[in-house]
């Protein structure tokens, strides 16, 4: 492949996922994607993503999605990459529930998760004031960026429109009740969910599990506050936005290792006078070995932290 220059990478982090690829065989095929969830709990189904980039073959289905069964009807947590990943998780779960879909909850505005909202009723889906707001200034931005990605994946897909606005609190979807939480650091604003019955914790993509964490749009600080948070509270499961799900706080405390440890050392390079290519190459400590995707996110991560480091540490001169 040929070099790529920093405005492409920064491009395409607006996609949060990869490099393009030339399209070929997976799209020449009959796409569709291969859903198949698995019980977390009475009712509830995690469809896992791949712990891969976003590329032309996988379609961006690399998030997880999760599926509720409610009293009410089908709850969903995220959408999906793509308007044909909607269509396919709203027959999957109906097919699941034997219930029409009536909550889509949007965690945050990265497309592996919310383009498949566009399959649904606009009245179902559910997003916090700021996510909503972003989708309006950035949505075609982030469309694009997939389109040029994942080509005939992204077909008919477009940019969702929220009709639904939730804050911070309760609500009840027949015998489920979600605690809202809006937190914000991965983007402008994370909603992380807590289903009480199940004692179910979803911190969409504030928490990565065994898959390196994606900052295109993260604030670090922020991100850390909404860790400590999130650490605070009580669950059963931990669902994170990528990776598998498990009890316990390993997930939190991996995300957390991993903002650190980049910060650290994209800021020691910084110092060092390295520039972009050799800070990329600087190896990563053993202990992010068996993390996915690790050396490729590192990269990115690069690209996305170094402009603020130039920001705040080199001189300013005066140009009065």
């Amino acid at each position: 492949m040929s070099g790529i220059n920093r405005r492409e990478w920064l491009a395409l982090g607006l996609a949060a996922a990869t490099l393009p690829v030339i399209p070929g065989a997976a799209e020449a095929a009959v796409l569709k994607y291969a859903l198949n969830p698995v019980v977390i709990a009475p009712g509830v189904w995690t469809i896992y993503g791949l712990p891969e980039p976003i590329t032309a073959k996988n379609g961006g289905a690399i998030a997880n999605i999760t599926i509720f069964d409610t009293s009410e009807g089908t709850v969903l947590i995220d959408a999906g990459p793509s308007h044909r990943y909607g269509e396919a998780l709203k027959a999957k779960a109906v097919e699941l529930t034997g219930k029409p879909v009536v909550r889509v909850y949007l965690t945050h505005y990265h497309t592996d998760h919310v383009l498949g909202a566009t399959a649904f009723d606009s009245g179902t889906v559910s997003a916090g004031k700021t996510l909503t707001a972003d989708l309006k200034t950035i949505g075609n931005d982030l469309t694009n960026a997939m389109y040029r990605v994942a080509g005939d994946w992204m077909r008919g897909t477009d940019v969702p429109q929220p009709g639904r606005e939730v804050s911070e609190g309760v609500e009840a979807v027949g015998n489920r009740s979600f605690r809202l939480m809006p937190l914000a650091g991965h983007t402008s604003e994370d909603l992380c969910l807590y289903e009480e019955s199940t004692g179910l914790l979803f911190p969409g993509d504030l928490v990565f599990l065994d898959r390196a964490a994606t900052t295109p749009d993260a604030k670090i600080d922020t991100w850390r506050s909404s860790l400590e948070r999130l650490k605070g509270i009580g669950h059963k499961l931990l669902v994170p936005g990528h990776g598998p799900v498990e009890p316990g706080a390993r997930g939190i405390e991996q995300t957390q290792r991993w903002l650190d440890t980049i910060e650290a050392q994209i800021g020691d390079g910084f110092e060092r006078g390295l520039d972009i290519t050799e800070l990329m190459a600087v190896p990563l400590p053993d202990w992010t070995n068996g993390i996915a995707v690790a050396k490729y996110e590192y990269a990115r991560s690069v690209m996305h932290l170094m402009p603020g480091l130039e920001a705040t540490r080199l001189p300013q001169t005066d140009r009065a």
